[in-house]
């Protein structure tokens, strides 16, 4: 009988088209070290998906963004590399020392000009700022998912492109009894995507942070 070497997993997949195709800078680098070292949860975005985000945000000709959901700004640069001359990113963060760790990051990126950090529940945040938006990244409490896609059309004009992270979680969505927190509320946001004003589609993925997806959509 013939042996076979294992399969490589899903996560040695990543890492390869990380160091290949993606190659994060330093300053990548920097806000995933110092997230980890100042103790906050291992939640960001992975390497792939941040230059996708970045990818989306050129391709998309955004010069004004819309990031809800900070941590310590990783998928923020990302984004905020992306803008053209005179472009601007407002992203929310709830927790104060989330905040001020980002702006750290985002100061060392020399992207502190382009990017302000706003403190507080986003949705009491939220009705304080001006669109249009021309991008919304959505990457926060699960449960306001829909509240937040409501707020990305109010603050956002036709055309706007939205991504919403986390949109398969472990495929809870057809079992929330798997995760009764934030299941109803990933639930909720893509029934919502499935109407107007919205044209959307769900990628699902599968690397270091498990089996997931993200939404992504126009607003008509």
């Amino acid at each position: 009988m013939v042996e076979h070497a294992p399969k490589p997993s899903w996560i040695d997949v990543e890492k390869w088209l990380t160091e290949t195709v993606v190659k994060p800078g330093p300053e990548h680098e920097r806000a995933l070290s110092t997230a980890v070292e100042r103790g906050m949860p291992p939640i960001e975005v992975q390497p792939t998906a941040g230059k996708l985000l970045h990818l989306l945000v050129r391709m998309s000709g955004a010069r004004r963004v819309l990031e809800i959901g900070t941590l310590a700004g990783y998928s923020t640069i990302w984004m905020a590399q992306a803008l053209p001359e005179g472009g601007h990113l407002d992203t929310l963060e709830y927790l104060p020392e989330h905040a001020e760790i980002a702006r750290e990051n985002l100061a060392a990126a020399g992207l502190e000009e382009r990017v302000t950090v706003h403190v507080g529940s986003a949705l009491e945040t939220l009705p304080s700022l001006e669109g249009p938006y021309d991008f919304v990244f959505i990457d926060a409490d699960k449960q306001n998912d829909s509240n937040y896609l409501q707020w990305a059309v109010r603050l956002g004009r036709p055309g706007t492109a939205i991504v919403v992270d986390n949109a398969v979680w472990e495929g809870a969505l057809l079992d929330p009894s798997m995760d009764e927190t934030n299941a109803p509320g990933i639930i909720a946001a893509l029934e919502l995507l499935g109407r107007p004003p919205f044209d959307a589609t769900v990628v699902q993925t599968v690397g270091g942070k498990g089996w997931d997806g993200f939404a992504l959509a126009l607003v008509k």
